[in-house]
Formats: C-alpha cells, structure tokens, sequence
C-alpha cells in the first residue's frame, strides 16, 4: 500500500470508526504486550499505544498505566475519553507520521504524559 492509502485507511479507522480486526491485533501486537507496558513504566507515561495495518486491516491496542489493556474499537473509544478535547485534532496531525511510518515497516508506538489542570 502506499503512504496515502494507509493514511486513507487510518482515517476511515480512527476518525470514522470502521471496524478493525481482532485477528491483526492477535498477529502484530499482542505478542508486543510485555514490551510496551515495560517501555510505559520506564518512561514513566500515563498511557501508551499503537496502531498497525495489514492489507488492508487496521488493529490497534492502547495501555493504561494500570496495566489495564483495551484492543481495537476498545482503544480508539479509550483514546477518545482520554483526548476528550482534542482526540481528532491529535489524531489527524498522527495519521501521517503513523502511514509513513507503517509505510516503512516500524510501528508507531507512542507513549503519552497527560498534563494535570490546575
């Protein structure tokens, strides 16, 4: 796939909620899960997640600092809790790093600190 039909893809997934697939999220990220909630603790973020794409299939898991675990649509509707404000915004301004990413075969994993309002 190109650059932009993954971005083409990610949108239609993570903008407009289409569904994704729980079999990707069995194949590329669940055997990741150890690694990333180790990578969430060093670096001490209040979450951490990921997306991949697969022929055409999107998967994506997104981990709280609980070790609480959501997969797919579970992740997406975490994200959006936890961006109430600003989900789409942030999520428009990743999807072409994540293509581009996906595009060159690395994950893009990204692991967020949340900034406490006074």
């Amino acid at each position: 796939m190109t650059v932009t039909e993954i971005e083409n893809l990610l949108e239609q997934t993570l903008l407009h909620d289409e569904a994704m697939q729980y079999g990707l999220y069995e194949y590329e990220l669940e055997e990741l899960l150890d690694e990333l909630k180790s990578s969430l603790a060093a670096d001490r973020d209040d979450f951490i997640f990921t997306v991949t794409e697969n022929s055409g299939d999107v998967a994506m898991v997104l981990i709280e600092k609980s070790g609480k675990v959501y997969i797919n649509e579970q992740a997406s509707e975490r994200l959006q809790a936890l961006w109430p404000m600003a989900y789409k915004s942030n999520i428009q301004k990743l999807i072409p790093v994540f293509a581009q990413q996906l595009h060159e075969g690395e994950l893009p994993i990204n692991g967020v600190k949340m900034i406490k309002q006074p």
